[in-house]
């Protein structure tokens, strides 16, 4: 068995510019985004695609701080900022 097959998950944000994982999973204990469906950041997240075994690659990370991130999944790119990134945990693709 590999060594990638026991990593542990971390958080997107811990990977650098050009880094493939597969998602793990999306936390969902963010707060509430102002909209009339009352939708969490987890919850929007997954419904943009990230769900566990898709494969996301950090295409950008924003100069000095990281801050947004530019994401792929299933074939869009997305920024997300580092508290959205922070709750997608992944393992190394």
């Amino acid at each position: 068995m590999s060594v990638a097959a026991h990593a542990l998950p971390v958080p997107l944000t811990a990977l650098p510019r050009g880094a493939r994982a597969l998602v793990h999973c999306v936390l969902d204990e963010t707060p509430v985004i102002d909209d009339a469906l009352h939708s969490t950041v987890g919850q929007r997240l997954v419904e943009l695609g990230f769900v566990h075994g898709v494969e996301v690659e950090v295409v950008e990370t924003m100069w000095p701080v990281g801050d947004p991130l530019a994401v792929r999944v299933r074939g869009s790119t997305f920024a997300l900022r580092r508290r959205e990134a922070s709750a997608i945990l992944v393992t190394l693709a």
